[in-house]
């Protein structure tokens, strides 16, 4: 049996989100939705309500991306905007029944992919699996791995 070339740390993060988040895609397709918009209810406190300048940080995304998303939720009657009572100035993002009920379903579909991971890994190799992610969210976030400049090869021959 030939030895197949070894992947990359970056190769196996990337297809594996890739097949996540197609998986996610798929199921939110059945209700009509998108996993982005599974994520972003399940980012919105369903009782309180969040401010939407942090519904941005909260999902690691772009202003402009959320607001897009945002701007759909509302359409289909998701959520609706109230003033923040404690800041004028600012929105709260609220669900309404039908988005509380869309996030039920979100996270269900979430719980699901949890169980079904859970089932067919040991608890330690999860545990690991943790572990390295941790370490490599703690690399990038202290900014460990590019402290010197790579060099670009400019010459085109």
């Amino acid at each position: 049996m030939s030895k197949m070339k070894e992947k990359t740390i970056d190769y196996v993060l990337r297809a594996t989100w890739m097949g996540v988040s197609k998986m996610y895609n798929e199921e939110a397709g059945k209700a009509g939705s998108t996993m982005a918009t599974g994520f972003a209810l399940l980012s919105i406190d369903p009782e309180n309500g969040t401010p939407s300048t942090s519904l941005g940080p909260k999902m690691g995304m772009e202003a402009t991306s959320l607001s897009r998303i945002l701007k759909t939720m509302e359409e289909k009657g998701l959520i609706i905007r109230k003033r923040n009572p404690n800041d004028g100035r600012s929105v709260l993002i609220h669900l309404t029944d039908f988005g509380k009920e869309m996030r039920d379903y979100s996270k269900r579909v979430v719980l699901r992919f949890d169980e079904a991971v859970k089932e067919n890994v040991s608890e330690e190799d999860l545990k690991t699996f943790i572990e390295v992610a941790n370490t490599i969210m703690d690399l990038i976030s202290d900014k460990k791995i590019y402290t010197e400049e790579i060099q670009v090869n400019t010459n085109n021959n």
